[in-house]
């Protein structure tokens, strides 16, 4: 009696259909990642608009109770902590502190502002941190 062992075939993948997954899936990710990280450069100028109106509802209450805003040398601190010789301040006017812009750098706080037409600037610089940038580098700024 002859009893031979039938041979198992064993079933996987070639090291051909592999490459091939690793190609499709290399190629999804290139169109899907510029769009992902674009939209995240958004979200952080859309964090940058909402901070700055904070503030500027906060000035607004600041100059209601003490007849000014904060002189350039106080900043925005002066929404959060009483500056010296400010009697009527009835603040904090920000439920928190001053946070970092987006990009974790410091908001500008201009007063009087550089153009005549408005009171106060508050600019962001966006990404790079520079004034008069262009995609995500550019400025978010109060009066725009």
């Amino acid at each position: 009696m002859n009893t031979t062992i039938p041979a198992v075939r064993q079933r996987g993948f070639t090291l051909l259909e592999l490459l091939v997954v690793i190609v499709i899936i290399g190629l999804l990710a290139a169109f899907v990642a510029p769009r992902y990280f674009s939209q995240i450069g958004r979200s952080k100028t859309q964090i940058a608009r909402a901070q700055i109106e904070s503030f500027e509802k906060g000035l607004d209450q600041f100059r209601i109770d003490t007849g000014h805003y904060p002189a350039q040398e106080a900043g925005l601190v002066a929404l959060f902590v009483q500056p010296p010789n400010e009697p009527n301040w009835q603040g904090p006017y920000l439920k928190k502190g001053i946070p970092a812009d987006p990009w974790d750098h410091a908001y500008v706080y201009r007063f009087p502002a550089a153009d005549p037409a408005r009171e106060y600037d508050i600019v962001s610089f966006g990404a790079d941190g520079k004034q008069n940038g262009i995609g995500e580098d550019a400025d978010v700024a109060s009066w725009n």
